[in-house]
């Protein structure tokens, strides 16, 4: 589990990059919306999901 949430977050941060790159448009920034909601849940998942040592 916390293997595809990390290639998740990576994907995202890496779309959220290349959108970035694009033209403005309503289309990118929907998909940006769409890949920071990604990042952040992602992220707060693996937060959640790790050990109690980990702190």
């Amino acid at each position: 589990m916390k293997a595809l949430l990390c290639f998740v977050l990576c994907a995202a941060l890496v779309a959220n990059v290349m959108l970035n790159l694009m033209d403005e448009s309503g289309l990118r920034i929907g998909l940006s919306v769409c890949a920071g909601v990604a990042v952040i849940a992602s992220g707060v998942a693996l937060w959640v999901l790790r050990d109690p040592r980990e702190s």
